[in-house]
């Protein structure tokens, strides 16, 4: 056990393997790993926190060294809350929690324990970290209950000023947001789809009209917003239509990021899914480490296709990729150990 953070790094980065650590009073220790970070030197990551139930590192995908090899750096997941009301069609969730009784459906975890975890991390940590609320639900699932991530959580960050909640939805219910007056701890981030393929294949979930001007309201109020347009589905007329998403996006706000992704599958979400109407767009066999892809030369083009566009027509360069191959990141002339997307501060 090593009292002081530094002290924790030093002898982690030192000694290899794993080392805990705990502070004054804190009731749960912290875990640090070493690992090796985008740009290919090896740094201290925090592992989890007590038994890594709430506050745990994604870290399933490796380290890319291969052209197929997704690019994906580690983040800390918050994870307060399972599941989503919105059951798009190609939600991994149906395959992640494919062995619970409940499925997808939303589940909160214990209010006290949730508490007690976020804090404890916070009395402990003093390196900024950005804790992503969306990874296994969606962020605003339980706005409106006895305790949602606006009236409970963000109390919790806004009582500090290093660490940042990063909320990841496809909600236009942002009133408790708003609310929060949390513009300096909160990074609100929206994920969007093309107009057709939403209606198709998210048609339980809030229009993207609609989520576009939720973000705009929190930009409006001084929000840092970031969005993402993934899966995206090369659907007949697919250039125009996401096209036409962007320019509506420019026309009510200026997003810090843009992440862009396209349709992707693990085989545990394709057996799992009701609706595989969607699969028809994918590759045979393995695409990647993260499963089947639309084909190469597509994504590819794609990708320009938006990128383009957002640099000429809005003069925005702001882009990045989301759990995308070497291969595509280099034929696209970017760089993937430069990486600012979605998940990381």
């Amino acid at each position: 056990m090593v009292e002081r953070p530094r002290a924790a790094i030093q002898h982690l980065m030192e000694n290899g393997g794993s080392e805990r650590y705990r502070i004054g009073d804190a009731s749960l220790s912290i875990r640090l790993v070493k690992g090796k970070a985008l740009y290919g030197e090896e740094k201290a990551f925090v592992d989890q926190i007590g038994d890594g139930s709430i506050i745990k590192l994604f870290d399933k995908t490796p380290f890319p060294e291969k052209p197929l090899d997704v690019v994906c750096p580690h983040f800390l997941e918050l994870k307060w809350a399972n599941g989503c009301h919105f059951d798009c069609a190609w939600c991994y969730l149906n395959g992640t929690f494919r062995f619970m009784e409940r499925g997808k459906n939303p589940h909160l975890k214990d209010p006290d324990t949730i508490v007690q975890h976020v804090d404890s991390l916070f009395s402990q940590w003093n390196e900024p970290a950005l804790l992503n609320s969306g990874e296994l639900a969606d962020s605003l699932v339980f706005e409106g209950h006895s305790f949602s991530l606006s009236k409970d959580i963000i109390p919790l960050f806004k009582k500090q000023d290093i660490h940042k909640l990063l909320i990841v939805t496809k909600s236009a219910n942002v009133k408790g947001v708003l609310e929060s007056e949390s513009q300096e701890v909160v990074i609100p981030s929206f994920s969007l789809n093309a107009y057709k393929v939403s209606e198709r294949w998210e048609n339980k979930a809030p229009h993207p009209r609609q989520r576009i001007a939720a973000a705009k309201g929190l930009f409006d109020a001084g929000y840092v917003v970031r969005l993402r347009i993934d899966p995206m589905v090369p659907i007949e007329g697919w250039r125009e239509s996401y096209l036409e998403l962007v320019d509506d996006v420019f026309s009510s706000l200026y997003p810090e990021r843009i992440t862009l992704g396209s349709l992707r599958g693990l085989q545990s979400t394709i057996n799992n899914c009701r609706d595989k109407s969607w699969v028809e767009y994918l590759t045979s066999g393995r695409g990647s480490n993260w499963g089947k892809k639309v084909k190469d030369s597509m994504r590819y083009e794609m990708y320009q296709e938006i990128i383009d566009y957002l640099r000429d027509e809005h003069g925005y360069d702001k882009v990045s990729l989301c759990k995308e191959t070497m291969k595509i990141w280099e034929k696209l002339k970017l760089d993937h150990k430069k990486i600012k997307c979605n998940c990381i501060m």
